[in-house]
C-alpha cells in the first residue's frame, strides 16, 4: 500500500457491500472526499440498478456483485461499454467481500443477509468497516472468533460504536467501568403507550435528528436500534453485558460515552452525521480533513440526559434480555425484529405488534449456545416462521 495524506495515512483498496443503501452511498461520498488515498475495487448492491450503475461510472471498480437475478440482467444491458466483472446471485455479495486485492471491506448490508459475507470478507484477511450491526447480534462469537484466527481488525461504522471506539484509544478495557450509549429516543418519546398504538409508518420514519435507512429508522423509533447496538458493543469491546446500558439524549450531540473505574467519563460529541463515523473508519488510525457540518456548543443548547422507559419501548426490555443469555436468542431477537419491521411496513401489524411479536419469539424459542453458523441459520429461519405464523401471515 502507499503512503496518502500528508504522507502517513496508507492508502487503501476498498469493496462496499450494500453499496446502494444509506451507508453504502455515504460511504462513497467520503471515499470522494479522500479519493486520492482511496480506491473503490468492488461494490455489492441488491437491485437499486440505477443508483448502482451511477457508482459504478464514478468508480469504475474491478467487480460488482448483484443479488437479483433480473436486476443484474438489466444492469448487464446498461454497462456493456464498461470493462467491469459482474456477479450475480445471493453469494454475490460475498465473492466480492473475498475480491483480492480489497484490503478494507465496509460491510454494510443491512440485516442477517450481511452475516455471510462479513464472514468471507474476514476469511480473506480484509479489515472490516462494519455498519452491519446484525453480524455481531446474531452471530457475535463466531464473527469475533474469527477475526482473531485471521488476525482482523473490525472497526466500529456505527456513530455510537464509533463513539466509544473513539473514546478508548490509548485505555485499557479492564479500565472500563461501563459503557454508556445514547439514544435520540425517536419520534414517539413523548408519545403515551395509547398513542404509540396507532402511529403510521410514515410517522416512525420522520425521525428528529438523523438521516437513515428506512428499517434502521423504525428500529431507532421502538428503540429497537438500541437493543441491538447494546449487543454489539458486548463482541466489539469484549465486554461483559452488566458494562453496558443506554441513555436517552434528545440532542444527538453526544454519540456516547465511556465511564472509567476511577469515575472519569470520556464522551465523543459531533454534528448528526454518519459520515463522521465512517471516515473515521475508512481512514484509522489517522484523523483527516472532512467536509461534514461542525457543531458549535454555544449554540447547541441544553444537552440532557434520561433513563429510557422500558414500559413504553419494551424492545430496548428484550434488547437486555437477550444480552443476558446469549446463545441463539440475540439472533432470534433480531430476525423476529427484521419481520415485524417488514409486516408494520406493509401494513399488517401495528407499530407496539413489532415488540410483541419479539417477545413471544423469544419466549417460545428453546435457547441453543450458538457455536455454529448452522445453530445461527436456523434460529433465523424459526424466528422468522414464527413471527409470519403468529401474524397470521402463514397457516397455523
Amino acid at each position: 500500500m502507499a503512503q496518502g495524506i500528508g504522507g502517513d495515512l496508507l492508502a487503501r483498496s476498498v469493496v462496499v457491500l450494500g453499496s446502494t443503501g444509506s451507508i453504502g452511498r455515504q460511504t462513497l461520498e467520503v471515499a470522494k472526499w479522500n479519493r486520492s488515498d482511496i480506491e473503490i475495487v468492488g461494490l455489492a448492491a441488491g437491485r437499486n440498478v440505477d443508483v448502482l450503475e451511477e457508482q459504478v461510472r464514478t468508480w469504475h471498480p474491478h467487480v460488482v456483485g448483484i443479488a437479483h437475478q433480473d436486476a443484474a440482467n438489466l444492469f448487464r444491458d446498461r454497462v456493456r461499454d464498461l470493462d467491469v466483472e459482474i456477479i450475480s446471485g445471493k453469494d454475490a455479495a460475498s465473492t466480492v467481500a473475498s475480491y483480492g486485492s480489497a484490503d478494507l471491506a465496509v460491510c454494510a448490508i443491512v440485516g442477517i443477509d450481511g452475516l455471510i459475507p462479513t464472514i468471507r470478507a474476514i476469511e480473506s484477511g480484509k479489515t472490516i468497516a462494519l455498519a452491519t450491526k446484525e453480524a455481531l447480534v446474531a452471530a457475535g462469537q463466531i464473527v469475533i472468533d474469527a477475526a482473531s484466527r485471521h488476525g482482523v481488525g473490525i472497526l466500529p461504522v456505527d456513530s455510537e460504536h464509533s463513539a466509544i471506539f473513539q473514546c478508548l484509544q490509548g485505555h485499557d478495557i479492564l479500565s472500563v467501568e461501563r459503557l454508556i450509549l445514547t439514544a435520540s429516543g425517536g419520534p414517539f418519546l413523548r408519545f403515551s403507550k395509547e398513542e404509540m398504538e396507532t402511529v403510521t409508518p410514515m410517522e416512525a420514519l420522520r425521525h428528529p435528528t438523523w438521516s437513515m435507512g428506512r428499517k434502521v429508522t423504525i428500529d431507532s423509533a421502538t428503540l429497537m436500534n438500541k437493543a441491538l447496538e447494546l449487543i454489539e458493543a458486548r463482541w466489539l469491546f469484549g465486554i461483559s453485558p452488566d458494562k453496558i446500558r443506554a441513555v436517552i439524549h434528545r440532542q444527538s450531540i453526544v454519540h456516547s460515552m465511556v465511564e472509567f473505574i476511577d469515575g472519569s467519563i470520556l464522551a465523543q460529541l459531533g454534528s448528526q452525521d454518519m459520515r463522521l463515523a465512517i471516515q473515521y473508519a475508512l481512514c484509522f488510525p489517522r484523523r483527516v480533513k472532512g467536509y461534514c457540518d461542525k457543531i458549535d456548543l454555544t449554540e447547541s443548547g441544553t444537552l440532557t440526559f434520561e433513563e429510557p422507559d422500558l414500559e413504553r419501548f419494551p424492545a430496548l426490555r428484550l434488547g437486555h434480555e437477550a444480552l443476558q443469555v446469549g446463545g441463539t436468542l440475540p439472533c432470534v431477537l433480531n430476525s423476529a425484529n427484521e419481520e415485524a419491521v417488514g409486516l408494520f411496513m406493509s401494513g399488517h401489524i401495528g407499530f407496539c405488534d413489532i415488540a410483541r411479536l419479539v417477545e413471544d419469539a423469544m419466549l417460545s424459542h428453546e435457547v441453543l449456545e450458538g457455536s455454529s453458523l448452522e445453530q445461527v441459520l436456523a434460529a433465523d429461519s424459526w424466528a422468522r416462521e414464527h413471527v409470519l405464523r403468529h401474524a397470521g401471515m402463514i397457516g397455523r
